[in-house]
């Protein structure tokens, strides 16, 4: 293994023990957005070859069910999955995996940005569940790292504008410069009060909404400020059971999307990076050796920066 991003799920499994349903029984190597170089094959592998260099995808479906026959194999039950229990992760030296979801990384994309791939990956099956395209008018709430990898696809894909809003100054000012044509800085507005001020700055109300922190008062901002017909995209997830205006949305054909994780992302995400369409080296913030994980989580847990990378390589550090 060379690069390992910290998720805020690896941070609930180390501070909870759980994350929604998912429960720690026994210990659980973490990390699941990895990227390192193969050393050894099976002996049926023929797309891959000691020396080739990686970006993992860290959910291999065990089972060929009835989701994956639909393509949708992110929906399998029997999924195996990083860091998800009771699978362990690759937040480690040595790592194996399928051989199916390693994908290799041309020469001009960076182990970190490989390793980036897979929070890039929920950015773009967000954008394809709300019907990105040309001339989309699209609120982001929250920009956390899923806000903003959501934002960086966005605008790849052809939205016209993007808003986006957060309580931090300093995550709206990496937004801003990565991209964003509007920031809001949450203070003690209303959802309503937040709707109006999307509308104001576009002129109109988004056609898509990407809801990215789970907090109940943004999914509500997020039924408001859409569109008559538009999409709502319930990217974060928060407590079980929310308070919305389900009757708002109802009565204004307002269409509620949920993504679980991701599925055939890879090739398009590579594609994206490879071309340079996409830039996702300024997400990175912080850096550390593996031997200091429990500093790196720390740090993403007080929530410093944006992304934390941990470099498993000890004669290797460079991006």
């Amino acid at each position: 293994m060379h690069s390992v991003g910290i998720c805020g799920s690896d941070v609930h499994y180390w501070q909870h023990g759980r994350t929604g349903d998912f429960i720690v029984k026994k210990p659980m190597v973490l990390g699941h957005e990895a990227s390192g170089t193969v050393i050894k094959v099976g002996s049926s592998v023929t797309h891959l070859k000691p020396g080739d260099r990686v970006a993992i995808e860290p959910g291999a479906p065990r089972d060929i069910d009835e989701f994956c026959k639909i393509g949708r194999y992110n929906l399998s039950p029997t999924i195996f999955f990083c860091a998800t229990p009771p699978d362990d992760g690759n937040l480690c030296r040595y790592y194996a995996h399928n051989a199916s979801f390693c994908y290799k990384l041309p020469d001009n994309i960076t182990f970190e940005e490989g390793a980036l791939i897979e929070p890039l990956s929920v950015g773009i099956h967000a954008c394809r569940r709300g019907g990105v395209t040309l001339g989309s008018k699209v609120l982001i709430c929250g920009a956390g790292p899923i806000g903003l990898v959501c934002l960086l696809v966005a605008k790849t894909m052809g939205a016209a504008q993007v808003v986006i809003t957060d309580l931090s100054t300093s995550r709206l000012e990496k937004a801003k410069e990565i991209g964003a044509d509007f920031t809001i800085q949450i203070k003690k507005e209303t959802p309503k009060d937040m709707a109006c001020m999307v509308q104001g700055l576009l002129n109109c109300m988004p056609d898509i909404t990407m809801e990215c922190s789970g907090a109940e008062a943004s999914i509500q901002t997020g039924i408001y400020a859409t569109r008559s017909g538009g999409t709502l995209v319930l990217v974060g997830l928060g407590p079980e059971m929310v308070h919305v205006p389900i009757v708002n949305a109802a009565v204004r054909e307002v269409d509620i999307k949920g993504i679980f994780r991701y599925c055939n992302t890879w090739p398009m995400a590579i594609a994206m990076l490879a071309s340079k369409r996409v830039d996702v080296k300024p997400l990175v913030t912080h850096r550390f050796p593996l031997e200091k994980a429990l500093e790196a989580f720390e740090t993403t847990k007080k929530g410093l920066g944006v992304k934390v990378i941990l470099k498993c390589d000890p004669s290797d550090q460079n991006p």
